[in-house]
């Protein structure tokens, strides 16, 4: 793709996802994924200001799924969030990485892995996680404040950690 409609894309993408979370503006965001980017969006999304979401390519997002200010998606590996779940202030959601060169190969150079993230319904992901690529996290899922989720999660479970962990289970 050529630089100056990258940059072309995330200008206008910028300007859309700083609007606030308004009904109108909501669905106007939904549409802008949606006719750019062929995303997939549920019904009553909240997008809250100053969101990040790159390409919106391969993007699933049911219905009433809640995302607060500050979360960055990037989802060339595909990301797929189920219905009412809400998504924390700050949250990454990564479903690609850089590749790890060996020595004496260069990190710029090294390429990129790609993995689809997948977050069950009715789940929450707290302030501040960060989910990392091939990552699936089940359905009524709680991600405490704070976690790195570097390993599928099972449903109905509070994780949470460096790497999280199992904390207990919800009941």
């Amino acid at each position: 793709m050529r630089y100056d409609l990258v940059v072309l894309i995330e200008t206008f993408s910028c300007l859309i996802f700083k609007l606030p979370r308004f009904r109108l503006f909501n669905y106007f965001k939904g549409l802008y994924l949606r006719f750019f980017f062929r995303a997939k969006i549920g019904r009553r999304v909240v997008f809250y200001p100053n969101i990040w979401v790159f390409t919106g390519r391969n993007l699933i997002l049911g219905d009433d799924v809640d995302l607060a200010t500050g979360v960055l998606i990037t989802t060339d590996g595909g990301v797929s969030i189920g219905d009412r779940t809400l998504v924390g202030y700050g949250t990454k959601i990564l479903s690609s990485n850089h590749n790890i060169p060996k020595l004496p190969n260069r990190i710029f150079d090294s390429g990129h892995t790609k993995a689809p993230v997948i977050i069950g319904k009715d789940a929450w992901l707290g302030a501040n996680c960060i989910i990392l690529p091939g990552v699936t996290i089940g359905d009524g899922a709680i991600v405490a404040a704070g976690s790195v989720v570097t390993k599928d999660v099972p449903t109905n479970v509070l994780v949470g950690g460096i790497p999280a962990k199992i904390i207990k289970e919800r009941v």
